[in-house]
């Protein structure tokens, strides 16, 4: 390719991307702050997380609102004695502020009761998992960055069977998660 045809040719891309990017930022971050409301998830949609749990995850902030920075949740414990199988996120750190309820968390080896007014870490790339320890429970999760995880909780939603472990593990790695083990028994 001759020199000159090269730099017409960067030249012209030059807008495309830099538009492109604009376009991006636009669309993908929000520039004006919101509230929800309690009881209220971002967009109306109240996620059951059914064939992992009987929690309800509802956004509080999206994905889309922060250009996949973080999502933030609200979970309602609606599953005593249960919660997820023990599972990395190799991309996303995680932490949870408990509201209600009382819970047990695994974290690498480490294991630490949980109870309202607690904060607890999950760096990624670490194999963790919790169980909810009372009847009802309530916490706020954050992803950093948000990763899949709001495509996940919509997929949890609209199983209308249970699913089998095979199909829990497949979704948890379509959506940037591995499972490494069963959920975490009440102690």
């Amino acid at each position: 390719m001759k020199r000159r045809n090269f730099i017409s040719l960067a030249l012209a891309f030059f807008p495309i991307t830099f538009f492109a990017q604009i376009k991006r930022n636009i669309i993908m971050r929000t520039d004006k702050g919101f509230k929800i409301k309690a009881g209220e998830a971002r967009f109306g949609k109240h996620y059951k997380m059914k064939g992992v749990t009987s929690n309800t995850l509802d956004i509080k902030i999206s994905g889309a609102d922060t250009d996949g920075d973080l999502a933030v949740f609200e979970q309602s414990g609606l599953t005593p004695k249960g919660g997820p199988p023990l599972h990395i996120h190799p991309f996303q750190d995680e932490w949870f502020y408990v509201i209600e309820g009382e819970y047990l968390f695994q974290v690498g080896e480490d294991k630490h009761q949980m109870q309202s007014g607690d904060t607890i870490f999950l760096p990624r790339n670490v194999q963790h998992a919790f169980v909810q320890l009372t009847e009802k429970g309530k916490m706020i999760v954050s992803y950093l960055p948000a990763g899949k995880m709001e495509a996940f909780f919509k997929v949890t939603d609209a199983w209308s069977s249970p699913p089998t472990a095979e199909e829990i593990a497949k979704v948890f790695q379509d959506h940037d998660m591995k499972v490494v083990g069963p959920p975490l028994k009440a102690e």
